[in-house]
């Protein structure tokens, strides 16, 4: 049975589903919205995460604005970064969230790097370490809007990679639309950022602002453009996903 037919016109569960699961009162019906929560809750990572997100870049702001010191402010987001990763080895918890943090620092340093090699001076070596984020946000604005525009969202594979076929939920034109609402909310807090820090970082890059307001200002938007409004993106998604129940079907097996 696909995902259209799990349900009647009227959106009512079909008569002979509903017979089977009055025979098995412990049946549940797995709905679309109840997977992508648990998707979304999984990639987040929850409060712990956000603050695993937050930390290294804001002491390498920071220690910048206070000390000038680029290589020391570098050297002591990572420190905590590494430092965050051993008390999840020792908890024996998930160390993703601090890996990505460990990644994103690496890719910064890379890109202060090729500005020093470059001949920038420690201002534009500063303002290099922003750079990955808003590359990262605007090629992740485009991904995630060409999903949608070819009518495959990103996050039908989140409902594919749960029920067993990855590809059945586009089937269902209503499942599609769902999908694509969500990816779209997906994609409106890279937007932002992007829109709100190209700008400033153009700015700062070409002597038009100060270069350190530039870098304070990045790093102040890096995290409250960060984790809060992803936040607030989540509880928009929450909120159009409490308002329906679409059952889903998972893939038999031979």
């Amino acid at each position: 049975m696909t995902l259209g037919e799990a349900r009647d016109r009227d959106g009512r569960e079909p008569v002979s589903e509903a017979r089977d699961r009055e025979a098995d009162p412990t049946a549940s019906v797995e709905s679309v919205e109840s997977v992508v929560r648990a998707q979304l809750a999984k990639a987040l990572g929850g409060r712990r995460g956000m603050v695993e997100a937050a930390v290294p870049t804001a002491l390498f702001t920071l220690l910048w604005l206070t000390t000038r010191e680029l290589r020391l402010a570098l050297v002591v987001s990572v420190v905590a970064a590494v430092a965050l990763l051993v008390v999840r080895l020792v908890q024996r918890s998930t160390v993703q969230f601090v890996v990505n943090a460990l990644v994103g620092i690496g890719i910064g340093w890379f890109f202060v790097h090729l500005s020093a090699r470059n001949g920038g001076s420690v201002d534009d070596q500063a303002l290099a370490y922003f750079l990955p984020g808003i590359l990262y946000n605007t090629a992740y604005s485009v991904v995630l809007s060409l999903t949608n525009v070819v009518r495959w969202p990103l996050v039908g594979f989140m409902v594919g990679s749960v029920t067993g076929d990855p590809t059945a939920w586009h089937r269902d034109r209503q499942v599609v639309r769902l999908c694509s609402l969500l990816t779209w909310l997906l994609v409106l807090p890279c937007l932002v950022r992007v829109v709100v820090q190209a700008p400033l970082w153009l700015a700062g890059t070409s002597g038009s602002i100060d270069a350190d307001t530039a870098v304070a200002v990045l790093g102040i938007l890096k995290i409250v453009l960060g984790w809060p409004l992803q936040l607030a993106a989540l509880g928009s998604m929450v909120w159009v996903l409490g308002r329906n129940h679409t059952p889903v079907e998972r893939a038999t097996q031979a």
